[in-house]
């Protein structure tokens, strides 16, 4: 792989480890919100669903990672 390509490589996986940590602080922030709801709206369809969005916000974190992992491969 030539230089120019590493590059644009290390362009992209900069993006996305910015993407990585902006999606951390949401789960972060949704999990805050979820720790301070009372208990019975916890075990609610409101809590339910915010505990559904921090794991997939979960899922999108680790599909980041994998991708990060991929393009270092392919950079060197």
């Amino acid at each position: 792989m030539n230089k120019q390509r590493r590059e644009q490589i290390e362009e992209i996986r900069t993006k996305i480890e910015e993407l990585h940590g902006d999606l951390e602080s949401l789960r972060d922030e949704e999990q805050d919100y979820i720790d301070n709801m009372p208990e019975n709206l916890q075990q609610s369809e409101k809590g339910e669903i915010a505990e559904q969005a921090v794991s997939n916000l979960e899922d999108a974190i680790s599909s980041l990672e994998e991708s990060e992992a991929s393009l270092e491969e392919a950079s060197q």
